[in-house]
C-alpha cells in the first residue's frame, strides 16, 4: 500500500535506525493462527532491533497494514508485552519477564550455575556468563555482572552472534568442523568490532586453537577492550567429549588479561566448568 506522504517523513537518525534494523522474513500466506504469529513477529523484531523502533517502523519492517499492526501494537502494550515511551518508542515489556522467570525458574542448568558460583570465590570479581547456542546465536540464561565497568552490561535473554562470543566459540568447538560449516553457511554477521572475526575459515582456526588450549578467547571481538575466556558445559545428555550444552565465560578488561592472568582465570574457569558438567550429570 501507498504510505501517505507525511508519514514517509524520516530524519537522518530514523532513516540510519532502519537501515541496521534486524531483517524479519515475509510473514508466509498460509500459516494458521496469524494474529498471534504477527505479534510473535513484532516481538522478534523489537527485541533486536538496535533502537527502539515506532509503529511505523514495524509496520514497515513486517509489511503489515498500518491499521492491522496498529491495533495489534495497542492490545499487547495493553497487556505489557510492550511498552510505549513518551515519544512513541516501543520496548519489550515487564509480562515477559514474568515468562522469563518461570522459565528461568525451571531450569536447573541455571541455578546449578548459581551454585556453582557461590562456592567458587576465585572468579568473585569478575563478570561471568552462562549462555546457549540458539542457532547461530548466543542466548544468554545468567549473568553475573561485576561492579567493574566493561562498556557492556550481559542481561538475560540477550543474544550475540556465536561466532563473536567466547561462550559461542567454546560451544562451536564441541562440534564437528562439518556441522560448524553447515550451521554458519549463511550470510555473515556484521562485525561488532574491527576485531570480530571475518569469516569461516579465520573461525575455524579460532576453534581448532580453542580445542588444543581447552578454553575459547574472545579478544576484543564482542567490545573493543574487553577480553572474556569461555569454557563448555555438558550435561547428562551429552558424551564426555560430545558437543556441549552450554558455554560459561569470564569477561575482565584488556589491560588485565596478561598471558599470565588468562592462565590462571582459564584454569578457574575450566574447572568451574567441569564442577557444573559434573552437577548436570554429564559423564
Amino acid at each position: 500500500m501507498l504510505w501517505p506522504r507525511a508519514a514517509r517523513r524520516e530524519t537522518a537518525h530514523e532513516r540510519t535506525r532502519m537501515t541496521t534494523a534486524p531483517h524479519i522474513p515475509p510473514e508466509p500466506q498460509s500459516e494458521s493462527v496469524p494474529a498471534l504469529r504477527r505479534a510473535v513477529r513484532v516481538l522478534d523484531f523489537v527485541g533486536a532491533a538496535p533502537h527502539p523502533p515506532h509503529a511505523a517502523d514495524i509496520a514497515r519492517a513486517l509489511g503489515l497494514p498500518k491499521s492491522t499492526a496498529h491495533g495489534l501494537i495497542a492490545c499487547m502494550v495493553e497487556l505489557e508485552l510492550l511498552t510505549r515511551g513518551a515519544d512513541g518508542t516501543l520496548r519489550l515489556g515487564s509480562h515477559l519477564m514474568r515468562w522469563a522467570g518461570g522459565f528461568l525458574g525451571q531450569t536447573d542448568m541455571v541455578s546449578a550455575f548459581r551454585d556453582v558460583l557461590a562456592e567458587s570465590p576465585a572468579l568473585g570479581d569478575h563478570t561471568v556468563t552462562l549462555s546457549l547456542l540458539d542457532g547461530t546465536d548466543v542466548v544468554y540464561l545468567a549473568c553475573r555482572n561485576s561492579p567493574a565497568p566493561l562498556g557492556i552490561t550481559f542481561r538475560i535473554g540477550m543474544r550475540l552472534p556465536a561466532q563473536f562470543t567466547a561462550t559461542g566459540k567454546a560451544v562451536l568447538a564441541t562440534l564437528p568442523p562439518a556441522r560448524v560449516a553447515a550451521l554458519l553457511q549463511g550470510p555473515w554477521p556484521a562485525g561488532l568490532t574491527p576485531h570480530s572475526v571475518a569469516g569461516l575459515p579465520d573461525l575455524t582456526r579460532e576453534l581448532e586453537e580453542t580445542r588444543a588450549r581447552g578454553f575459547s578467547i574472545d579478544d576484543g571481538q564482542v567490545r573493543e577492550g574487553m577480553v572474556c575466556l569461555g569454557a563448555a558445559v555438558r550435561d547428562h545428555s551429552t558424551l564426555e567429549d560430545g558437543p556441549a550444552t552450554a558455554g560459561i565465560a569470564i569477561s575482565l578488561l584488556a589491560h588485565e588479561a596478561s598471558e599470565t592472568r588468562r592462565a590462571e582465570l582459564a584454569g578457574h574457569l575450566t574447572r568451574i566448568a567441569a564442577a557444573l558438567s559434573s552437577r548436570l550429570g554429564a559423564g
